[in-house]
């Protein structure tokens, strides 16, 4: 079972390039971020066209998360505990019926967080004390779960072109990187980790200053594996090259293989 990330930015800007990646990536289950569009304006039908059920969360011109898959979605649940007030399209979570087995996945697009000195940082630490509560409920569960999106999280010096340049940066500060290091040791597995070590895995390249032709980049977009999900864990990898497409994204995708076993 192919599981993979984008954070889109804009699905009515970027509906040609998602539609190309899927014929070209196949797929299983997408988990998309920032789509910037209502649940009535979705682009279902094209989707749909492309053999694809639907699970979505969105708002009109931010935020906005949802998921693709190839196989039925189950026990959809909107919005991430733990603060009813959040009215933020950030969190969608499914399960995906596989023949082989159930996988619960979620879609996060966790806040950004700054300007540090603003209340964005508190609400960033608010959102990552919500979601190690809610991944160590799901845990208990025992279950293969992945947990997909833009974490607006730089996890490691290695995962930064200049991490000299990020240090007081809502996205690399130690409290932040901190919180994530508490998710992992839950005993989530960063994908992408757990298949390279190697330096200059990105994800995303900013527009300005000719970040991508500079290779300017930052690995913010991940995969947490349970350690069920993690033991069937096959492949993982960045589609860099989607970057250099017309009108792209400032993210790309990112993906993973899971073995499955026929019952």
């Amino acid at each position: 079972m192919r599981i993979a990330t984008w954070n889109i930015n804009s699905i009515r800007q970027r509906m040609d390039n998602l539609c190309a990646w899927l014929m070209e990536r196949q797929p299983d289950v997408v988990c998309l971020q920032e789509t910037k569009i209502t649940d009535e304006a979705f682009p279902r039908g094209e989707l749909e066209g492309l053999g694809y059920n639907l699970a979505v969360h969105g708002q009109k011109t931010f935020n906005g998360v949802a998921i693709l898959s190839r196989f039925p979605l189950e026990d959809v649940t909107i919005g991430l505990p733990g603060d009813p007030s959040d009215d933020h399209a950030r969190f969608i979570e499914a399960v995906v019926a596989h023949p082989a087995g159930a996988v619960r996945v979620a879609s996060i697009y966790l806040p950004n967080g700054n300007p540090v000195g603003s209340e964005k940082y508190p609400y960033k630490m608010n959102w990552m004390d919500r979601l190690y509560h809610y991944a160590s409920e799901r845990l208990k569960l025992e279950e293969e779960l992945v947990l997909a999106g833009d974490y607006n999280v730089i996890p490691a010096p290695e995962d930064v072109h200049n991490p000299a340049a990020w240090t007081e940066d809502a996205l690399f500060r130690p409290p932040t990187r901190e919180k994530f290091r508490a998710l992992i040791h839950l005993g989530l597995t960063d994908a992408i980790r757990a298949a390279s070590d190697a330096p200059g895995l990105y994800t995303f390249w900013d527009y300005q200053a000719g970040a991508w032709q500079k290779n300017w980049g930052i690995r913010i977009d991940h995969l947490l594996l349970s350690p069920r999900a993690a033991d069937r864990l096959s492949a993982a990898g960045i589609d860099k090259h989607v970057r250099n497409w017309e009108k792209p994204s400032d993210h790309v995708p990112v993906w993973i293989d899971l073995a499955v076993e026929a019952n």
